[in-house]
């Protein structure tokens, strides 16, 4: 991961790339060098960086940017990047900032950015926004031109209050190693991440202190997880679940066991849940080949529940929370599971299963009744790329939110403001839940298309007992096709940082 210092205003860097930040002029003048380093720099080149950005039309609008090449006083380039309008400045303006230079200065093995007169918190948004558009995945690239690869270790960030963007980096920095984990897992072939070695990657999360736990098929079986087990039941990798506890509060106990008292309510465990397949065919009722090669991103609710609990222990949060992910692969075979086919659930629920392309709400149907039984928890937020129907209906742009608790899905929608994980709001009703009445079992897997991705909610919110529940559909926000501000094209890990801005601002302490 790029490395990033904070330190005082001093003298010009000795070599490298310059950056310099520059809120947006009203006037039809071009923005000029700011105070500090942009103007020290525009003094050593005479004047020739503020020439240079006045020939380029540089007015410091948001997103906009322009690169002076080898301008002098040992500077191999100084880029300039707008902020925007300065009575507009925030947290977002900053990390778009951080990401559009980032490429700018990707071929310099150490580049500065003169941020003096940005507040430390701004500052720290400025180096995230870099960071997370820093990843790149290229474990198995072996032929890669060298002049093809990024040189930039270090991003230093120059601010006049350094040991307070230091503090308060140390956190952003475990949140982004967080985002960092679950965009490698997502982006990883299929045939590297099964059930199996997810699993294992889950586990090395005790090295921050989280305690992990892992369900084998024996396991599941003993505890009666059907509706799982009948998605993994095609496939030659066995499935896992894997909980995950991080006691940041209470020091330890896991929050094992019913705990009904008022007073232990706000000691409770909060709960996140991922559907992890980590490869789906659709079973029996397979996909089209064509974009079938996407599907082993399946597991991106998986992953993003991994990337939290390493956040919150990379960080040490004052909270108690647990991660429960079901790993499962959704293949065709002879002892596949079929159209038609009943289940019994860990609730004792029985589903009729209409579609097997319809088997990440299975999987998590058992997680969700198993997760309220053995810990209680405060609420539950299950994260999974559920249905192609609400990319129908939001596109790539926020993911579908659903929840029976109207406290949680606001604090959900102001934490997915706040972070640029943009969610929206979805209805739910006893109408929808009349779609997946069953003449042969308690309920079908599927209610139709008219409404899909509100039936499949519908469906889990069957497994939540009336606790605290949302449900994120990031079936449309887990994978970009393109770069976008500070998430590069590929895995996003949408999630991470939306539930640890959850935690962080109203269940810590």
């Amino acid at each position: 991961m790029l490395e990033i210092a904070f330190v005082k205003p001093d003298a010009l860097p000795r070599a490298g790339a310059l950056v310099l930040l520059a809120a947006e002029v009203e006037s039809a003048a071009a923005a000029a060098p700011p105070q500090g380093l942009g103007q020290r720099a525009d003094e050593a080149t005479g004047g020739a960086i503020g020439r240079a950005l006045q020939a380029a039309g540089f007015k410091g609008r948001k997103g906009q940017s322009a690169t002076v090449w080898a301008p002098g006083a040992g500077l191999t380039k100084v880029v300039a990047v707008g902020l925007g309008k300065a009575a507009e400045l925030s947290p977002e303006a900053a990390e778009a900032a951080g990401a559009t230079l980032l490429p700018a200065v990707s071929s310099d093995a150490e580049a500065t950015v003169s941020a003096e007169h940005l507040p430390p918190a701004l500052a720290v948004a400025l180096a995230m926004g870099a960071v997370l558009r820093a990843y790149r995945f290229d474990r198995y690239r072996t032929k890669e031109k060298e002049e093809d690869k990024p040189k930039l270790q270090r991003l230093t960030v120059v601010t006049g209050e350094p040991d307070a963007a230091r503090s308060a980096w140390a956190a952003q920095e475990a949140v982004a190693k967080g985002v960092y984990l679950a965009r490698d897992l997502v982006t990883e072939p299929p045939n590297v991440l099964n059930p199996a070695e997810m699993a294992e990657r889950c586990r090395q999360l005790e090295a921050l202190g989280v305690e992990v736990e892992i369900l084998g098929p024996k396991e599941m079986r003993k505890l009666g997880f059907g509706a799982l087990l009948g998605v993994a039941q095609g496939s030659e990798n066995e499935p896992r679940t894997v909980v995950m506890r991080w006691m940041g509060r209470s020091g330890g106990g896991g929050g094992k066991g019913r705990r009904n008292s008022e007073a232990a309510a706000a000691t409770r465990p909060l709960a996140f849940l991922g559907k992890g397949v980590t490869f789906d065919t659709g079973g029996i009722s397979i996909k089209p080949a064509q974009g079938m090669e996407e599907m082993k991103w399946d597991m991106a609710g998986a992953a993003t529940v991994v990337g939290l609990m390493a956040a919150l222990a990379g960080r040490k949060a004052k909270a108690d929370a647990v991660g429960l992910v079901g790993l499962v692969e959704n293949m065709p075979s002879g002892k596949a599971q079929r159209p038609g086919d009943v289940v019994k659930s860990y609730s004792g629920q029985t589903i009729e299963v209409i579609n097997t392309d319809a088997e990440g709400r299975l999987v998590l149907a058992d997680l969700l009744w198993y997760c309220q039984e053995k810990y209680d928890p405060r609420f539950m937020v299950d994260l999974a790329t559920l249905t192609g129907a609400i990319i129908i209906s939001l596109g790539h742009e926020h993911a579908g939110l659903f929840s029976n608790d109207d406290e949680l899905a606001q604090r959900l929608l102001a934490a997915g403001l706040a972070v640029g994980e943009k969610c929206w709001r979805m209805p739910l009703g006893e109408a929808y839940d009349k779609q997946l009445k069953s003449d042969i079992a308690d309920m079908k897997n599927v209610g139709g298309r008219p409404g899909g991705s509100i039936t499949a909610a519908q469906f889990l919110q069957r497994f939540t007992n009336g606790k605290p529940w949302a449900h994120l559909d990031i079936a449309g926000t887990a994978w970009a096709s393109k770069d976008q501000g500070s998430t590069p094209k590929g895995a996003t890990a949408f999630g991470v940082r939306l539930l640890d801005r959850l935690v962080a601002e109203h269940y810590e302490g």
